[in-house]
């Protein structure tokens, strides 16, 4: 049972990749977070290898995310959890997801 894998990729462009594999836990969230306040300037989180994840993990990637670390390659199903949650916080109906949070790309 593979467990939660965090490595920092070459960053290109004066923006710091941080690639994270395999399951998110609660526990990883910590991690995570303070991986994130290393690093001077732009951060990406590279999701393409999450398998699993927890709601508190969750919960933090929607803030991370508004708070400006873009969210790369996120799986399908991540990024309709995270989209949802990101309405919940801000009071929106699920319907109106699209047009309540802008991608990071749009900003």
């Amino acid at each position: 049972m593979m467990s939660c894998l965090i490595e920092r990729l070459a960053s290109g462009g004066g923006t710091a990749v941080l690639r994270v594999c395999g399951r998110i836990r609660a526990q990883h969230v910590n991690v995570i977070k303070e991986l994130i306040e290393r690093e001077r300037g732009e951060v990406a989180l590279d999701l393409t290898e999450v398998t699993l994840i927890d709601r508190n993990a969750v919960t933090v990637l929607a803030i991370t995310e508004r708070k400006g670390v873009e969210l790369r390659n996120c799986p399908a199903f991540l990024r309709e959890w995270i989209s949802s949650e990101q309405q919940r916080m801000a009071g929106e109906t699920p319907h109106r997801a699209s047009d309540a949070i802008p991608n990071v790309e749009d900003l």
